[in-house]
């Protein structure tokens, strides 16, 4: 059985690979998700100057406050992704980088990604 500290590793491991393949610029940032099994965060990151532009939780009041009544957690990070979606339109930012951070594609991730499409994202 894998412990804890190796999976962590692992998992980092994995994301210096994708990430040295992905740089956010000014035009396009980079998406970077993490993922816990209760909630999750997603940073709108310019790689260029090194800053985080917009970051967004499910912890967050507003949008616990709009997912009142999800208890699936897909469903949950489906929602999460539009509400991203919908906040990062606002402040003109159309296309992104979807920086996974070495979690899977699929489940709670893929249902963000999806979500954020949905509300109009390009990737």
């Amino acid at each position: 059985m894998i412990n804890k500290v190796e999976r962590k590793k692992k998992r980092d491991k994995k994301h210096l690979r994708i990430r040295k393949n992905m740089i956010g610029i000014p035009e396009c940032l980079r998406a970077c998700v993490f993922r816990s099994n209760n909630n999750m965060s997603v940073q709108f990151v310019d790689d260029e100057s090194r800053k985080v532009v917009a970051g967004f939780s499910t912890l967050s009041k507003e949008f616990k406050e709009s997912s009142k009544g999800t208890k699936n957690n897909v469903e949950r990070a489906k929602n999460f992704g539009k509400f991203v979606g919908a906040k990062v339109k606002e402040k003109n930012i159309s296309s992104i980088v979807f920086d996974r951070a070495g979690f899977k594609y699929h489940g709670k991730v893929k249902a963000l990604a999806e979500g954020m499409r949905e509300e109009g994202l390009k990737f």
